[in-house]
């Protein structure tokens, strides 16, 4: 007999503490602007996050996996809109990397930034195009919800409760480093350029993996 429709907990919960540290799209975002932006700012991404998961998580209850398995179109769609997405965000890190690079010994030269204009918003939508959370919510996410349960909805809302426990622990752990890595960035220039540029490679990366991806 499962606890509240939920099979396998234990599991559960170590699957999570897995996915969540992988390295992904959403960490290095928020990362990212806390260390430009200081720690609140960093916690309005992180808030974009927690937003864009609780909807792939109600997508992933209201049936989207089956949905996305059956209508290959659809999920086209979705992963190549993604992937375009992660890969603009990354090129143009790259190209920012470069600009301070060569500019690193001017004492004018201006921060590489990640667009951090709008961190909530731009977090959502990081977080709803994250190759690393479509797949989890999709896939791994639905199958520790017992289908016999009379109750599914509550069976979700516990795992989501976990996912998001566990999320907004190693959240603020990179936000606060962010924060207190800032002027070290500001101080060692060519470093910062380039970090920027591996952050930037790495978006590349998830791209290209989204790109590539089969649901089946």
């Amino acid at each position: 007999m499962h606890s509240f429709g939920v099979i396998n907990p234990g599991l559960f919960i170590l699957g999570v503490v897995f996915i969540v540290l992988l390295p992904g799209p959403n960490s290095l975002y928020v990362l990212s602007v806390a260390a430009q932006r200081g720690v609140r700012l960093g916690y309005l991404g992180a808030c974009g996050i927690f937003i864009g998961d609780t909807v792939l998580m109600v997508l992933a209850s209201a049936g989207l996996a089956s949905m996305l398995r059956e209508v290959a179109a659809l999920f086209l769609v979705v992963k190549l809109a993604g992937a375009g997405y992660l890969a603009w965000i990354g090129v143009g890190m790259l190209r920012g990397a470069r600009r301070r690079w060569l500019r690193a010994d001017a004492a004018t030269a201006a921060p590489v930034r990640v667009d951090a204009a709008h961190p909530l918003g731009k977090a959502l939508l990081i977080s709803l195009l994250n190759p690393k959370a479509i797949f989890f919510f999709i896939s791994f996410f639905i199958q520790f919800v017992d289908p016999g349960y009379a109750h599914p909805a509550l069976s979700f809302l516990i795992l989501g409760v976990i996912v998001q426990f566990f999320s907004a622990i190693y959240l603020s752990v990179l936000i606060f480093a962010g924060a207190r890595l800032a002027d070290a960035f500001r101080r060692h220039r060519r470093i910062a350029a380039a970090l920027t540029g591996v952050v930037g490679a790495a978006f590349v990366g998830f791209s290209a993996r989204l790109a590539t991806a089969s649901i089946r």
